[in-house]
């Protein structure tokens, strides 16, 4: 079975199919708290965070069921689409990450990626900027430089031999990250997974020095819990602490979605007044 970056670019191969496979979502959720746990964040304390190859907003929504902000990015017009039909809170951007970053130098608390680092590794031209060195000295430089001093990169993706996996290494570590591989569950073909886990910064000013984290070991992963039962179990921890989704859209809920609108520079948004929200009477 060829591999989908040999298929074609990510913007033609995550179209509109794609962009709604419900088995792309389930592998995504499980492998997105596995990212946002190597992230080892300080517990309570919201950050900002980068969701590289943001696709659909799924992994968006997870970030905020734990109370982080973050900006998403991503290649593909028609999963944006989706997002954007999913009324995420994220700030999205239609972007290719070969070209680099243009994010404030230390502005971000962290970033996250999912199967999406291999397709640096492919160029779609001769030029030699479009080299996968050329892509990937783009990509980790920049992004080194938007991530805030003692922050951490964590990218899930599926290395297509050990040579790859040294240019990318090589490449980050040059960029000026510390950090390595984490591999979970190594003697598995089915369930194993390949993280690199980045570090910005060293152990200077008193901290100690950040260690690589260890892989989860054994053959297969303990039985996961399905998709769809895994949003009904969020939805009931929302309930639970008084975050369940509002059916009323009230005046605030309404204003927040037009300006979310406005900021991501959609037309025809309807100006605020003071009918913004009311509700109707009943008609007989």
């Amino acid at each position: 079975m060829s591999r989908p970056e040999f298929t074609g670019p990510p913007e033609i191969y995550y179209g509109d199919s794609e962009a709604k496979n419900s088995r792309n979502q389930e592998i995504q959720v499980q492998m997105t708290d596995r990212a946002i746990e190597l992230l080892n964040l300080t517990p309570g304390e919201p950050a900002i965070l980068l969701d590289i190859g943001c696709g659909s907003g799924l992994s968006g929504e997870i970030l905020d069921e734990a109370g982080h902000v973050w900006i998403g990015v991503d290649i593909a017009p028609s999963m944006l689409e989706v997002a954007l039909e999913r009324e995420v809170e994220g700030d999205l951007f239609l972007h290719d990450i070969g070209q680099g970053f243009g994010f404030r130098p230390g502005s971000l608390d962290g970033a996250i990626s999912i199967s999406v680092l291999q397709w640096l590794c492919n160029a779609d031209t001769s030029s030699p900027t479009s080299s996968p060195y050329a892509r990937l000295t783009r990509f980790f430089t920049t992004l080194h430089a938007a991530l805030a001093n003692g922050s951490r990169a964590v990218f899930q993706f599926y290395p297509q031999n050990d040579d790859q996996i040294q240019l990318i290494m090589n490449v980050a570590l040059k960029s000026g990250f510390t950090g390595g591989l984490v591999v979970d569950y190594p003697n598995s073909k089915k369930a194993k997974k390949y993280y690199l886990c980045l570090f910005v910064g060293g152990g200077g000013s008193g901290r100690a020095k950040p260690q690589i984290p260890n892989g989860l070991t054994g053959d297969e992963p303990p039985e996961g819990v399905r998709y769809e039962k895994r949003r009904t179990e969020r939805a009931e921890h929302h309930s639970a602490n008084g975050k369940k989704r509002k059916n009323v859209k009230d005046r605030d809920w309404i204003i927040k979605k037009k300006n979310l609108y406005r900021r991501r520079g959609k037309e025809d948004v309807p100006r605020d007044s003071k009918y913004t929200g009311r509700k109707r009477k009943t008609a007989f």
